[in-house]
């Protein structure tokens, strides 16, 4: 079991390096290109992720923030619920008027086809 986590252990620390180099992007890899940094990982299997980890990428956050969470932190509009937007609520208003009047002119010629069906019954009740 010691042998096989001997082997594990080093292998999780390349693997996890890897992929940490790799979504890095290019602008905070330090000192070597990010493909040298890879290769770097690759051949020398324990000392290659420590030194990434150690001296290969920028440890500070960047100004406009990498993740979705803190772009939209810095980004925040004035609303933040669609219905704080006034312009949303007002498309949602005109949205509903065109609604509102399709349903009265299907309305009006359900009627009218109503009543003409009643007209043609009606006909052929008196011609027979």
């Amino acid at each position: 079991m010691l042998r096989a986590l001997m082997f594990i252990l080093p292998l999780a620390l390349v693997i996890y390096s890897l992929i940490d180099c790799l979504n890095t992007p290019e602008d905070e890899v330090k000192h070597l290109p990010k493909v040298v940094w890879v290769i770097i990982i690759l051949l020398f299997w324990i000392v290659g992720p420590i030194v990434w980890f150690a001296a290969g990428k920028l440890r500070r956050a960047p100004a406009g923030g990498r993740t979705p969470s803190e772009w939209h932190a810095n980004h925040r509009h004035e609303w933040v619920a669609p219905d704080d937007n006034p312009e949303f609520l007002k498309s949602l208003r005109e949205e509903n008027k065109k609604d509102e009047s399709l349903l009265k002119d299907w309305e009006a010629d359900l009627r009218r086809r109503e009543e003409e069906l009643k007209k043609r019954e009606r006909g052929e009740d008196g011609e027979s």
